[in-house]
């Protein structure tokens, strides 16, 4: 979808906004790759200090004229002129030369103690991603730093990728203990949803066995019913029915009902 001033673009923002005012609770944020500004629109409207950097002079040009003060045309792997509460950097370091990526985190956190990235794991296809990276080797980088993913807070508002790192002074115990409870609870979480997966497999075969039953008696029920016409027709073409008709409708007939069944 081009990105371009558009209800969907102004509405993924916004929420991304939303979830960052009562979530993070930032004073002050930096959108690093701000691209035209949306962003930082949305946190200026919720009361944040938000301010945006992008390379493209036709981007920071096509900013809303109100929050046109608060970007400027730059680089990321540059000084910025204070630190922030936080940075945010959506899908932009893989548009990066590799040899710049390095030096782009580490400037980045210099100037934050927290920073909401997301940098897509797989997407080859577009031309202009020339460091597209797993997100082991994102967690890599950033843990040289001192930044470490906060394994409790989901980021998925932005992307299934989308990752918050946080400043940490932490041991090896510590970011093992991290690790090691994060991916117990997702191994609890995959075994509960195995089971249940497996409990509905069976529930469906039940119910599928039942439907087949059910099909097969409608079937046999079709069936006699359709012998009994024939049989019925039979009976009704019989000479022995048309006597009886004949009888039925004669003054005998008449008489004998009177007589016996009065």
């Amino acid at each position: 979808m081009p990105y371009e001033r558009t209800i969907h673009w102004l509405t993924f923002f916004d929420n991304i906004s939303e979830h960052i005012a009562h979530e993070i609770k930032p004073g002050t944020v930096l959108d690093a790759g701000c691209a035209m500004g949306f962003l930082v629109e949305n946190l200026r409207k919720r009361g944040i200090s938000a301010f945006g950097i992008d390379a493209s002079e036709f981007a920071i040009q096509n900013v809303h004229p109100e929050i046109q003060p608060y970007c400027w045309v730059g680089s990321i792997s540059e000084a910025f002129p204070q630190k922030y509460d936080l940075i945010v950097c959506i899908e932009v370091l893989e548009h990066l030369n590799p040899g710049d990526i390095e030096n782009t985190i580490k400037n980045l956190c210099e100037y934050c103690d927290k920073m909401l990235f997301s940098s897509s794991p797989d997407d080859y296809k577009e031309a202009t991603h020339q460091s597209v990276q797993p997100v082991e080797n994102w967690v890599t980088f950033f843990a040289k730093y001192g930044f470490f993913h906060d394994l409790d807070y989901d980021a998925t508002y932005i992307t299934p990728w989308a990752m918050l790192f946080r400043r940490q002074s932490i041991t090896s115990e510590q970011l093992i203990l991290h690790y090691e409870r994060k991916v117990y609870r997702l191994w609890k979480e995959n075994q509960d949803l195995r089971t249940s997966a497996l409990e509905t497999r069976r529930e469906i075969a039940r119910f599928y066995n039942d439907l087949q039953k059910l099909k097969t008696d409608l079937v046999e029920s079709e069936d006699l019913r359709k012998v009994n016409l024939v049989q019925l027709e039979k009976l009704v073409n019989s000479r022995g029915w048309q006597i009886l008709e004949k009888l039925r409708h004669s003054r005998f007939y008449s008489l004998y009902e009177k007589l016996f069944y009065r």
